[in-house]
């Protein structure tokens, strides 16, 4: 049984290759959650995003991160290192999506304190599937740290 999904959920996706950015956004955009979806493209704006730094100063915490590993400027172990030692973020849900199936990464990932690790399908209809059921558990099953 589903929970009714709470109003207002901010999803940041960390993303550097835009035809994923975009598909991403496809899929969203057809889920009933009414997710907000920002996006930044490598790993320093994430942080800058996250602790509200520079151009990002009145960005809105996310409830939900979404995180490449392969990020120019600041990978995606780093940010999630970051995240994980910060006392004001240390609580946000952090999924790593990844083209990486690597066991290493996977391990590594799950002692940075990723909450969840998924491989990045390589056909469009299966990556639909994928974000979509990423949506559905994280913003219609599980709950969310409130805000």
């Amino acid at each position: 049984m589903a929970h009714k999904a709470r109003q207002s959920v901010d999803i940041l996706l960390v993303e550097d290759n835009p035809g994923d950015v975009e598909l991403t956004e496809h899929a969203l955009g057809r889920s009933e959650s009414g997710a907000t979806l920002r996006v930044v493209s490598d790993g320093e704006e994430a942080m800058d995003f996250l602790r509200r730094r520079g151009g990002h100063a009145s960005a809105p915490r996310p409830d939900l991160v979404v995180l490449d590993l392969n990020l120019p400027k600041k990978d995606g172990r780093e940010v999630l290192t970051d995240i994980r030692s910060d006392p004001e973020l240390k609580h946000l849900p952090v999924i790593i999506l990844t083209s990486s199936s690597a066991e290493s990464d996977i391990e590594q990932s799950y002692k940075l304190g990723a909450n969840c690790f998924v491989t990045k399908p390589t056909d469009l209809k299966d990556y639909r599937n994928v974000v979509g059921a990423i949506d559905n558990f994280w913003l219609n099953v599980a709950t969310l740290p409130p805000k």
